[in-house]
């Protein structure tokens, strides 16, 4: 059997399974690019805004956020919710391999530039000198080694403020071995720890690895003390985070052993289009932006089911390579019980508590929704004065075209870490429905979405076509929590009546939150409002983040008839869910009832367009909106949103229909309207309808303004005579399809009205 060397530059691998064992490219290899760009952000390169304390973080100026949607939830003022624990069911990455295959940026929704990867070599200074505005007191931050009246700075020497020493001169030159194992080529880039060397494992068919200083490591001693602290690092196994291999001392210095990340680190990414732009910001597109963000979100999980944090998250520690991504950095990895180690953070990304409380999950998130945001915005004062919050909506036009984006950047950001996403995975599903919304919004009106993403908090709108504004029972209903303890016995509560369903919901054994959940839908469905607001209180006073409590209170309000109050509960729910699109189709259809067309209209556009699954619901929605302000065209576009494979296609081909024969505008609108119903499996009676009333229209036409025989309505000829015998047949075929009596004999007369009656 032979065996296939990998074609990427400097590889050592060969391929198995399509893939190479080493750095997973393809077979083949990908396509060839330039050199690297400046790897030094890659690979946590000096940055004085890096901060790093033991056992906490200088205190941060918290300015004022501009507009914020999370506020503790109250069963009069609903604002920020929590999702309950196991509400989220989305499937981890594996953690089996170490390879990334078949990773394509953008989760089928839009398109990722290709990253190339190239040979290692290309990214080795050829001096490896620290540029003097980058040199700063590794004690107390203060720069250092600045050049002075005309005379160079200093390499090494002592700081002038507090008088540690400093040294940027690296340790280890090209041809050093270390461990007898790793031989350095040469230098990277200057981070945090000191200089990072690129070199090959001797012992692993020559592959490349990255060395990086190791912390308090100038003995023996501290080098394995700060190996058995970091160690856990080592055990650290999944396909987006960079691999840890080894801990190495040389000459009483130690390093940590890593692989070899390739490609570009989103920091480089954006200095390459401000580069392109003449020295101009050009941020991200924010389809782009969220895919690569989406893509490295597993990892995070992977970590926080393993009890780690990142920390230290920006746009320096996530890379671009070929299709995908890999986050790197692990220096300021710790774990979650963590309370004396040092705690690493940059001014701009890290959440404003933790100097305080320290890090945690919600201040991971945080990091991530900063990162997001830098990438998409010129971001100008993200260090000072937004260095925890966002520029106001009204000066902020990403903000102000991607309203479901905003809101996602508002509660991963949230001030009160209690306010932010719960996990991981939560704000995960979210951002992938966010990124649904941006794609159908940059696609424009000429786009709809061909697929859904199945929400495990909704199910689909129950009724699709109707005529009228939806009302509070045709909503997405909630789904239940499987989880719950008692979601086995809900389901054995099948009781039609809303007040006798009351009654056995509360002999529960046990209330739990999906107990009282379905308690309020049965008391909206009753009419009792009181007890709907009782049930709401209650579950507020269980959890005061239950997000589904204002959900019910909304449409309690709804069903009596208050829409302002329903909008309020419903805005509420849209800032804590902001990527489903069940929270936007009960907004827009409040919006519709208040008299606010304009944003009803908006609502529904981006609805009917982002997910299949609500297309049918909202394009009934923004055809009702557009018809009762006389723009027919507009309507018809709408119902032309839903296609031949949704259930709701007969009912929006014959809503189109009635809407072409109500206008009566041409006969060939007329005509349109009968061929329109064809292979859309319209029932008989109400296809016989809207047949009946086209050929009436085009008969009143023709009879006005002459005859046009090249348009055939329902298969007649525009023609008084052609379009009389057509008209009786079908009138006579209704007659048919009518039950009541005095309807089919008022046809059949109306048929003989319409009759050419000839001599004999």
């Amino acid at each position: 059997m032979t065996t296939q060397a990998c074609a990427e530059p400097g590889c050592t691998g060969t391929i198995e399974d399509g893939y190479c064992n080493v750095c997973g490219a393809p077979a083949g290899g990908n396509p060839a690019g330039g050199a690297l760009a400046a790897v030094a952000a890659s690979w946590g390169a000096d940055d004085p805004t890096t901060l790093r304390a033991s056992g906490g973080m200088p205190e941060m100026s918290q300015p004022s956020t501009g507009r914020t949607s999370s506020s503790r939830l109250a069963s009069t003022a609903l604002g920020s919710a929590r999702v309950a624990p196991g509400t989220y069911q989305t499937r981890r990455v594996g953690t089996g391999s170490t390879r990334l295959r078949g990773h394509r940026l953008g989760a089928g929704l839009t398109t990722v530039p290709h990253t190339p990867v190239a040979d290692p070599l290309q990214a080795v200074m050829t001096t490896p000198e620290l540029a003097e505005n980058k040199r700063y007191c590794p004690t107390c931050g203060q720069p250092v080694g600045r050049a002075r009246d005309g005379v160079p700075g200093r390499i090494a020497g002592f700081c002038g403020h507090c008088g540690a020493r400093y040294d940027f001169a690296p340790a280890l030159k090209g041809g050093d071995l270390l461990a007898g194992q790793y031989e350095v080529v040469g230098c990277l880039a200057h981070g945090g720890l000191g200089w990072i060397y690129l070199a090959r494992d001797r012992n692993v068919s020559g592959r490349w690895v990255v060395l990086k200083g190791l912390l308090n490591a100038g003995d023996r001693e501290a080098y394995e003390a700060a190996v058995a602290e970091r160690q856990y690092l080592a055990e650290v196994e999944h396909p987006l985070i960079v691999e840890i291999f080894n801990f190495v001392l040389h000459e009483g210095l130690g390093y940590t052993v890593m692989e070899f990340v390739g490609g570009k680190s989103l920091k480089d990414v954006l200095k390459e289009r401000r580069d392109k732009g003449g020295g101009q910001a050009r941020p991200l597109p924010v389809d782009q932006a969220i895919a690569y963000i989406l893509e490295v979100l597993p990892a995070f999980s992977y970590l926080h089911d393993h009890d780690l944090l990142y920390c230290d998250f920006k746009p320096d520690n996530i890379i671009a390579q070929g299709d995908g991504v890999k986050l790197i950095d692990m220096g300021g990895v710790r774990r979650t019980d963590d309370m004396t180690s040092a705690i690493y953070g940059t001014i701009g990304y890290q959440a404003p508590e933790v100097a305080e409380i320290g890090p945690s999950v919600a201040s991971d998130i945080f990091t991530l929704g900063r990162t997001l945001a830098s990438l998409v915005l010129d971001f100008r004062g993200n260090t000072t004065v937004y260095q925890s919050s966002f520029p106001p909506v009204a000066e902020t036009p990403v903000f102000q075209k991607y309203d479901s984006f905003y809101r996602w950047l508002a509660k991963a950001c949230a001030p009160a870490p209690a306010d932010r996403f719960a996990t991981v995975d939560e704000a995960r599903v979210q951002l992938l429905g966010v990124l649904r919304e941006v794609v159908a919004t940059d696609k424009g009106p000429g786009y709809t979405a061909t697929t859904s993403a199945e929400s495990v908090l909704f199910g689909v709108p129950p009724l699709d076509g109707a005529d009228g504004a939806l009302g509070w029972h045709e909503l997405p209903v909630l789904k239940v929590d499987s989880t719950d303890p008692m979601a086995s016995w809900l389901a054995g509560v099948n009781v039609a009546d809303p007040t006798a369903r009351m009654v056995a919901l509360s002999g529960a054994t046990e209330p739990t939150v999906e107990v009282r959940l379905a308690l309020a839908r049965a008391a909206i469905e009753a009419g009792d409002l009181g007890r709907l607001r009782e049930t709401v209180a209650q579950i507020l006073e269980h959890d005061p983040w239950e997000w589904r409590a204002a959900w019910m209170e909304g449409l309690g309000h709804l069903s009596a008839g208050d829409p302002a109050a329903a909008r309020a509960s419903f805005n509420a729910v849209y800032g804590q869910v902001p990527g489903e699109p069940a929270p936007k189709l009960a907004l827009a259809t409040v919006c519709e009832v208040s008299g606010e067309p304009g944003v009803a209209e908006q609502l529904y556009g981006i609805i009917a367009r982002a997910d299949s699954n609500y297309t049918g619901a909202a394009a009934f929605g923004l055809a009702r909106v557009r018809a009762g302000g006389d723009d027919l065209d507009g309507a018809l576009r709408a119902l032309d949103l839903v296609g031949p494979t949704r259930g709701s296609f007969p009912d929006a081909r014959l809503r189109r229909a009635r809407l072409l024969v109500g206008a009566r505008r041409t006969l060939l609108d007329l005509s349109d309207a009968v061929t329109g119903l064809d292979d859309a499996h319209v029932p008989d009676r109400p296809k016989a309808e809207v047949t009946v009333d086209a050929l009436s229209g085009a008969l009143g036409l023709v009879t006005r303004g002459g005859p046009d025989p090249s348009v055939r309505v329902a298969g007649a000829e525009a023609t008084e005579p052609a379009l009389r015998d057509r008209l009786e047949q079908a009138l006579r075929a209704l007659a048919r399809l009518t039950d009541d009596r005095s309807e089919r004999v008022a046809l059949v007369d109306r048929a003989n009205s319409v009759r050419r009656w000839t001599m004999r």
